[in-house]
């Protein structure tokens, strides 16, 4: 077992048990162009954890730590997608419409994609999600369970929807969750902060947090 200076307290963990699961690093919603930016959010904040990120792929796949990547994404006839997400937003460009990528969220679509700085490596699982979190309508649930994992580091975008709504759905399910704080951002700082601090609240009530650096402390 190693041991993560995390907060609320020391994160343990056994990498051959343990994933990190990367959240939806879409170009929609990281690239300039892209459905993110065209409904006014600046993309330049998610952008920033790019290099983190990388450096935590880099050091997981180095130490034998499964990596299982998501995206948000619906079938092309949007079957799967409730029709209360599909109306939701008030926004001019809705889920299916025509956008500067491609269909919005449409699996296939160029915007679907992960940005080229952190697309998955050979042999990496690929899960993609009809909703917010991961668990929902997926074969996430079976692939840890196969794979024998009981704990779960998280990293990707947006911090208070996807990446908590996962960790959630996670800590339901029983696995230790570990969120690195700089591998993960929001287009609204303040909701990153509040979200991390809900996480561990009340002695880690959904889970831990750490930085990078926190965690390749554990692997020296």
């Amino acid at each position: 077992m190693l041991t993560v200076n995390a907060r609320p307290y020391d994160y343990p963990f056994d990498p051959g048990r343990t994933a990190l699961i990367v959240i939806d690093m879409q170009r929609d919603f990281i690239e300039d162009g892209g459905f993110g930016a065209a409904i006014g959010n600046d993309v330049s904040l998610l952008r920033a954890i790019i290099p983190t990120t990388q450096k935590l792929l880099a050091l997981c796949r180095a130490n034998g730590i499964a990596v299982i990547h998501t995206k948000e994404c619906h079938n092309p006839d949007l079957s799967d997608c409730p029709p209360s997400k599909l109306m939701r937003g008030g926004n001019a460009l809705k889920i299916g419409d025509a956008g500067p990528m491609g269909r919005i969220l449409v699996n296939g679509e160029t915007g679907s994609d992960f940005i080229a700085e952190l697309a998955p490596a050979a042999g990496e699982t690929v899960i993609a999600k009809p909703g917010k979190g991961a668990f929902y309508a997926t074969e996430l649930s079976a692939i840890l369970q196969r794979g024998g994992i009981t704990h779960l580091l998280f990293a990707g975008v947006t911090t208070e929807v996807c990446v908590q709504t996962t960790m959630r759905e996670a800590n339901d399910r029983g696995y230790e969750c570990l969120l690195i704080e700089d591998a993960t951002e929001s287009y609204f700082p303040e909701y990153k902060k509040a979200t991390i601090a809900m996480i561990v609240a009340q002695g880690g009530i959904i889970g831990w947090a750490a930085p990078l650096k926190a965690l390749a402390a554990a692997f020296n």
